[in-house]
Protein backbone atom coordinates (compact mmCIF):
# COMPACT_ATOMS: atom_id res chain seq x y z
CA UNK A 1 0.00 0.00 0.00
CA UNK A 2 2.82 2.40 0.69
CA UNK A 3 4.68 1.86 -2.38
CA UNK A 4 1.84 2.56 -4.17
CA UNK A 5 0.67 5.94 -2.28
CA UNK A 6 4.47 6.70 -2.76
CA UNK A 7 3.67 7.25 -6.71
CA UNK A 8 1.64 10.07 -5.95
CA UNK A 9 3.94 12.01 -4.09
CA UNK A 10 5.05 14.61 -6.79
CA UNK A 11 1.67 15.20 -7.26
CA UNK A 12 1.21 16.06 -3.61
CA UNK A 13 4.06 17.83 -3.06
CA UNK A 14 2.73 19.90 -6.14
CA UNK A 15 -0.40 20.33 -4.56
CA UNK A 16 1.16 21.75 -1.33
CA UNK A 17 3.15 23.89 -3.13
CA UNK A 18 0.44 25.63 -5.45
CA UNK A 19 -2.34 26.16 -2.41
CA UNK A 20 0.05 27.21 -0.24
CA UNK A 21 1.69 30.03 -2.06
CA UNK A 22 -2.46 31.15 -3.32
CA UNK A 23 -2.63 31.39 0.18
CA UNK A 24 0.51 33.56 0.99
CA UNK A 25 0.06 35.35 -2.33
CA UNK A 26 -3.54 37.07 -0.67
CA UNK A 27 -1.08 37.98 1.70
CA UNK A 28 0.92 40.36 0.02
CA UNK A 29 -2.39 41.44 -1.95
CA UNK A 30 -4.00 42.25 1.16
CA UNK A 31 -1.11 44.65 1.89
CA UNK A 32 -0.26 46.24 -1.12
CA UNK A 33 -3.74 46.09 -3.01
CA UNK A 34 -6.28 45.82 -0.64
CA UNK A 35 -7.49 42.53 -1.69
CA UNK A 36 -9.69 40.82 -0.99
CA UNK A 37 -9.80 43.33 1.73
CA UNK A 38 -7.49 46.53 3.89
CA UNK A 39 -5.61 44.64 6.46
CA UNK A 40 -6.64 46.57 9.27
CA UNK A 41 -3.57 48.47 10.54
CA UNK A 42 -4.19 50.19 6.97
CA UNK A 43 -2.01 50.29 3.91
CA UNK A 44 1.77 49.98 4.27
CA UNK A 45 4.32 53.18 3.58
CA UNK A 46 6.26 51.88 0.25
CA UNK A 47 9.60 50.25 1.05
CA UNK A 48 8.74 49.81 4.72
CA UNK A 49 9.13 46.84 6.35
CA UNK A 50 5.43 45.58 5.90
CA UNK A 51 5.79 46.81 2.36
CA UNK A 52 8.30 44.64 1.64
CA UNK A 53 6.89 41.66 3.02
CA UNK A 54 4.05 42.09 0.52
CA UNK A 55 6.26 42.44 -2.13
CA UNK A 56 8.15 39.52 -1.56
CA UNK A 57 4.39 36.87 -0.65
CA UNK A 58 3.50 38.22 -4.18
CA UNK A 59 6.82 38.06 -6.15
CA UNK A 60 7.89 34.76 -4.47
CA UNK A 61 4.71 33.57 -3.82
CA UNK A 62 3.82 33.69 -7.59
CA UNK A 63 7.55 31.79 -7.92
CA UNK A 64 6.44 29.10 -5.71
CA UNK A 65 3.00 28.64 -7.51
CA UNK A 66 3.93 28.33 -11.01
CA UNK A 67 7.58 26.69 -9.67
CA UNK A 68 9.55 28.88 -11.13
CA UNK A 69 13.17 29.19 -9.56
CA UNK A 70 11.25 27.22 -6.40
CA UNK A 71 14.14 26.53 -4.39
CA UNK A 72 15.60 29.76 -3.79
CA UNK A 73 11.96 31.30 -3.46
CA UNK A 74 10.68 28.77 -1.43
CA UNK A 75 14.19 29.85 0.64
CA UNK A 76 13.58 33.48 1.03
CA UNK A 77 9.91 32.89 2.06
CA UNK A 78 11.11 30.38 4.75
CA UNK A 79 12.91 32.69 6.08
CA UNK A 80 10.85 36.08 5.97
CA UNK A 81 8.23 33.93 7.80
CA UNK A 82 10.42 33.00 10.38
CA UNK A 83 11.65 37.02 10.62
CA UNK A 84 8.05 37.14 10.72
CA UNK A 85 7.36 35.28 13.37
CA UNK A 86 10.00 36.51 15.87
CA UNK A 87 9.15 39.96 14.98
CA UNK A 88 5.05 40.15 14.96
CA UNK A 89 4.48 36.67 17.55
CA UNK A 90 7.17 35.44 19.31
CA UNK A 91 7.57 38.70 21.63
CA UNK A 92 3.88 37.90 22.56
CA UNK A 93 4.36 34.29 24.15
CA UNK A 94 6.17 31.01 23.49
CA UNK A 95 2.99 29.26 22.13
CA UNK A 96 1.30 29.66 18.61
CA UNK A 97 -1.55 29.24 19.46
CA UNK A 98 -1.30 32.21 22.23
CA UNK A 99 0.76 34.75 20.20
CA UNK A 100 -1.56 34.47 16.52
CA UNK A 101 1.68 33.27 15.02
CA UNK A 102 0.62 29.90 13.66
CA UNK A 103 -0.28 30.68 10.10
CA UNK A 104 3.57 32.15 10.16
CA UNK A 105 5.09 29.36 11.88
CA UNK A 106 3.05 26.66 9.24
CA UNK A 107 3.93 28.88 6.50
CA UNK A 108 8.21 29.27 7.29
CA UNK A 109 8.33 24.57 7.54
CA UNK A 110 6.05 24.62 4.53
CA UNK A 111 8.44 26.75 1.96
CA UNK A 112 11.05 25.04 4.08
CA UNK A 113 10.43 21.54 2.81
CA UNK A 114 9.43 22.73 -0.38
CA UNK A 115 13.15 24.30 -0.39
CA UNK A 116 14.81 20.65 0.60
CA UNK A 117 11.80 18.51 -1.73
CA UNK A 118 11.51 20.79 -4.56
CA UNK A 119 9.08 21.74 -6.79
CA UNK A 120 6.94 18.28 -7.33
CA UNK A 121 5.00 18.26 -10.60
CA UNK A 122 3.59 20.34 -12.75
CA UNK A 123 6.25 23.13 -12.63
CA UNK A 124 8.32 25.30 -14.65
CA UNK A 125 11.34 23.68 -13.04
CA UNK A 126 10.33 20.63 -14.11
CA UNK A 127 9.41 21.15 -17.59
CA UNK A 128 12.96 23.00 -17.93
CA UNK A 129 14.93 20.01 -17.06
CA UNK A 130 13.16 17.66 -19.18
Amino acid sequence: MLASAQRFQPYALALLRIFTSLSFISHGTQKLLAFPAAPSWGMPAAFSLPWTAGVLEIVGGALVLIGFLTRPAAFILSGLMAVAYWMAHGSKGFYPILNGGEAAMLFCFIFLYIFTAGPGAFSVDGARRG
